[in-house]
């Protein structure tokens, strides 16, 4: 009974310092520590996180999903366009090239001066909403650029059509997905050319 409990308040005493220092600071891209934000609060800023309450994922670890659905792209692309693997490579190659300089120190100005911008056009967004001047699908939309979050839905509707097992849809989706991540990958090289 004593090794029991001499083994939990060990255990204890080591895991304690690893939980306080993972809930306290979060790396920031300026350089400085701050808290994490509570999900679903706004930060220290007053700027608001995405509306992503309804969704089921976190904002965590977000490059190990960013590989996970590149992983799976690449895997649909085999088995349904085989014929343009070559361009998706390319396209999702020049995509993580272009995230990289996007958020290299060297462009860290260039990523705070578009967050300002659109948190302030957030901000005037939510201002209306709380008016009354937007509807909740109004305001989502206008805070996303009028995209309507096109390619994420369209991987959504990917990923049913592949479920679905129907071939010819996965087929179109996957083209239409491959045009949107070039105009993206063109949006990006427009903001690191500013």
């Amino acid at each position: 009974m004593k090794k029991r409990m001499l083994i939990i308040v060990l255990g204890l005493l080591l895991a304690i310092p690893g939980w306080v220092s993972a809930n306290v600071e979060v790396p920031d891209t300026n350089g400085k520590q701050t808290e994490k934000p509570v999900p679903g609060s706004h930060d220290k800023e007053g700027t608001e996180e995405c509306d992503c309450e309804k969704q089921e994922h976190m904002h965590k670890n977000w490059q190990a999903k960013m590989a996970e659905r590149e992983q799976k792209l690449l895997t649909w692309v085999d088995q349904y366009t085989p014929d343009k693997k070559a361009e998706w490579t390319k396209v999702l190659a020049e995509k993580k090239d272009l995230r990289n300089k996007w958020l290299s120190p060297e462009n860290a100005e260039k990523r705070e001066k578009w967050k300002q911008e659109k948190m302030s056009k957030i901000q005037e967004l939510k201002k209306q909403l709380d008016e009354g001047k937007l509807t909740k699908e109004e305001f989502v939309q206008k805070a996303h650029g009028g995209k309507a979050m096109g390619n994420w839905k369209t991987f959504h509707d990917l990923k049913a059509a592949v479920e679905a097992k129907n071939d010819k849809t996965a087929a179109e989706l996957l083209n239409q997905l491959l045009d949107q991540s070039k105009q993206h990958n063109e949006k990006i090289k427009a903001m690191l050319a500013e």
